[in-house]
């Protein structure tokens, strides 16, 4: 008799927490089940070695390091917070880096896309990389060794264009994440689109052929979300909450058009480069040299407007802070800190105060940043002439007021959108 498959979305629920939804697993993943689909995948004989220990959980992951004569690898399990696209969708991001880049990336050994499977969750079998954190080695590295790991990710933004050489064309036309199929823009796999049960709205999920229809899809998301908060809940707070957003969607919507103008059905979908979000110094791995080994956490990267790659990566973003800090003007660690420093010194994030005020090393890296932005700025222009830098700090603008105004930021987004409204020309971050 045949097993009953399994429900889309079995193993997955959301919980909801102070400011957001989260995803949770219902079960976990066997380790039984892991390594029996590990391997039929390698073709690892009964008797041949093959071992699964835990890893490292992420948001919607859990990773497994697998250890068999071919070497180390991991098993990255996942939610299936947006059944078959992210999977699908990232394999697809991972092949075409190999085929079109420089990007050190992990290579896919094999994925299964359905949670209808012995595991009972969606997987891919990666390479593991070499290397660890650049978060832990960057206090260490010379301002030498931080400005060529800021050019080579430079060169990775200009590779992910298409347009670091002399007559390439836009990487893709179309916004939203690569089909498997086609290697081309498809269903954008994004948190707004899947979380909670946002699946289930009647909203266009991509390719979208503009920004315009990008960034009025995510606002019709948050009107759809906060409208049903309204009727579902008594709680003045949350209605209160909810009218606000509201209130700062609609401010919004009438800039879009005015930022962004929709481009004709006859006319050729936007141009657009994979852009990744999420470059903070833990997704990053390097050498004891301080050389670039790996890029990693390519899940939900999509093809995205050619204006999106002036936005600096996430280790970049910091305060301004042009006067260098002297060690010597801050204060040493407490005694309390100092001890508590050594409890923590087991933990892999914890760095290194070299009994120095915490003040100093957060000045230190807003000094480096504001220095490395530099860097960044020249090597990619170098690189990419047509850089749209200056003519996009309204659209990246637009395009955080969106992401913002369902959350904490909805005031800021909102004053910023009035001002905007008037013909003001203002940055967000002034509001």
């Amino acid at each position: 008799m045949a097993s009953t498959p399994r429900l889309t979305q079995d193993g997955l629920e959301w919980k909801e927490t102070l400011f957001d939804l989260v995803p949770q697993w219902t079960r976990d993943p066997s380790i039984a089940a892991i390594e029996n689909t590990c391997r039929q995948q390698l073709n690892i004989p009964p008797e041949g070695p093959c071992t699964i220990a835990f890893h490292a959980s992420g948001v919607f992951n859990k990773l497994y390091i697998v250890e068999c004569a071919r070497g180390r690898l991991i098993m990255r399990v996942s939610l299936p917070v947006y059944p078959r696209h992210k999977t699908r969708a990232e394999v697809a991001t991972l092949r075409w880096l190999q085929d079109n880049t420089t990007i050190p990336a992990p290579k896919v050994f094999g994925f299964n896309d359905s949670n209808d499977n012995e595991i009972g969750f969606e997987w891919i079998l990666m390479e593991l990389m070499e290397g660890v954190p650049a978060h832990r080695r960057w206090r260490t590295m010379s301002m030498e060794q931080k400005v060529a790991f800021t050019q080579r990710i430079a060169t990775f933004q200009a590779e992910l264009s298409g347009l670091g050489k002399p007559g390439s064309a836009c990487a893709f036309r179309g916004i939203g994440s690569l089909d498997l199929e086609k290697v081309a823009p498809g269903p954008l796999v994004s948190y707004e689109l899947f979380m909670g049960n946002h699946l289930n709205y009647d909203v266009p999920r991509g390719p979208f052929r503009s920004s315009h229809d990008w960034l009025s899809a995510l606002l019709s998301i948050i009107q759809l979300h906060q409208t049903a908060v309204l009727k579902k809940t008594d709680d003045e707070d949350d209605q209160e909450d909810a009218e606000e957003i509201l209130a700062a969607v609609r401010k919004l919507l009438p800039l879009v058009p005015k930022i962004f103008v929709p481009i004709p059905l006859e006319s050729e979908p936007e141009a657009t480069a994979l852009y990744h979000h999420d470059l903070h110094l833990n997704n990053i791995l390097v050498n004891e040299q301080g050389e670039i080994t790996a890029v990693l956490d390519w899940e939900c990267i999509s093809a995205l407007p050619l204006w999106m790659s002036t936005k600096v990566p996430k280790f970049l973003e910091e305060q301004p802070r042009e006067e260098e800090p002297q060690r010597d003007e801050y204060d040493d660690e407490l005694p309390e800190e100092s001890a508590a420093e050594v409890e923590k010194l087991n933990d892999p994030d914890c760095l290194d105060n070299e009994g120095k005020n915490e003040l100093y090393w957060i000045h230190r890296m807003e000094y480096e940043a504001t220095q490395l932005r530099k860097v960044y700025g020249a090597r990619l222009r170098e690189l990419w002439p047509e850089w749209p830098l200056e003519e996009s700090y309204t659209k990246t603008d637009l395009y955080d007021a969106v992401s913002l105004c369902d959350g904490i930021w909805v005031n800021k987004t909102r004053r910023w959108a009035e001002r905007m409204e008037k013909g003001e020309t203002v940055r967000l971050e002034e509001c």
